[in-house]
């Protein structure tokens, strides 16, 4: 099976194609790149890819690269992710992620591939949801209060708009908080553990920067997401929607709490106000029934181990 990841340098994305690799099976995995990507996390996996360059605010290169690799399943997860950043750069979050996607169902379609598009959407267009309406089900609004989660709101009405029009066989995942290690630090999980690791290193004095600790999210391990995608690849339903979580959430504070159990280190923890957003959604905790019932997807990873393998991730990249 041929199959082409959009963002395979980022996160999430090197992580699918590592899985794609080693999870058995005949699979040809290409990866889209732009001419300034950095292909640093994927150099293990470099002579088993296909790399090919294109641009999703280009639509031409798109349309090359899809002919170059003619996927039978294509991974869309390229996207501006930063939720606190969107409010800095709106305009670039939506040519990014809603006008990108646009580009890249165009070429789809004018190809006429006989592929299933997996979506990467999110859990963020949910918004403000009220404790009685937990956990949030598939069927509930699209409620965004960043411009991050209008951009992904518009990429899950794309594939929606798509299937419904052109019947492509789109399959949209609204993947809840996922984190582990070599997550960028701009993302809070990671942000608390190298700070840990900081303090352990004596790196930074013994004080902990962050933002909201009241704010409670359902995080899933990157690990267990790359099988989610696959497994949608494999066995979504073209059309459907599916909420990607564990149906449990933490609060950040119970988060540091736990990191901070993992670690010898003693610190202060400061609010720092550059780190709380202009909007906060309070609570994001998904049902994933109808994924674990459909698609036959189940989280595997224990918490407190994704957490000890990010300080770990942490322990080995800064200097002794």
């Amino acid at each position: 099976m041929r199959v082409l990841i959009t963002g395979i340098t980022g996160f999430a994305g090197a992580y699918l194609a590592e899985h794609l690799l080693t999870s058995g099976g005949d699979v040809e995995v290409f990866g889209l790149v732009r001419w300034r990507s950095s292909t640093a996390e994927l150099q293990p996996l470099q002579p088993l890819l296909r790399l090919v360059e294109g641009d999703l605010q280009d639509a031409s290169s798109l349309l090359r690269a899809l002919q170059a690799a003619r996927p039978e399943v294509i991974y869309h997860l390229a996207a501006s992710s930063s939720v606190a950043g969107s409010w800095a750069t709106p305009a670039e979050i939506l040519q990014t992620n809603a006008v990108g996607t646009l580009h890249l169902l165009e070429a789809v379609r004018q190809l006429d591939l006989d592929a299933t598009v997996v979506l990467a959407c999110s859990a963020e267009p949910y918004g403000v949801v009220g404790e009685g309406e937990l956990p949030i089900g598939e069927e509930r609004p699209l409620r965004p209060v960043s411009p991050y989660g209008v951009s992904k709101a518009a990429v899950d009405l794309l594939g929606y708009q798509y299937f419904h029009t052109f019947r492509m066989r789109t399959v949209r995942l609204r993947l809840f908080n996922h984190c582990g290690p070599r997550q960028p630090e701009r993302f809070v999980v990671s942000s608390l553990a190298r700070q840990i690791v900081e303090v352990e290193r004596e790196l930074r004095p013994p004080r902990l920067l962050v933002g909201n600790l009241e704010a409670r999210r359902d995080f899933i391990d990157v690990r267990d997401a790359a099988r989610a995608y696959r497994l949608a690849g494999e066995r979504g339903e073209a059309g459907a929607v599916y909420n990607v979580c564990t149906g449990h959430g933490r609060s950040i504070r119970a988060v540091l709490d736990e990191l901070l159990s993992l670690t010898a280190a003693v610190v202060d923890v400061e609010c720092d106000p550059a780190r709380l957003r202009p909007a906060e959604i309070p609570v994001l905790v998904g049902d994933p029934t109808r994924f674990f019932e459909r698609v036959g997807w189940r989280p595997t990873i224990p918490f407190r181990q994704t957490l000890l393998d990010t300080l770990e991730y942490w322990r080995h990249r800064l200097p002794a």
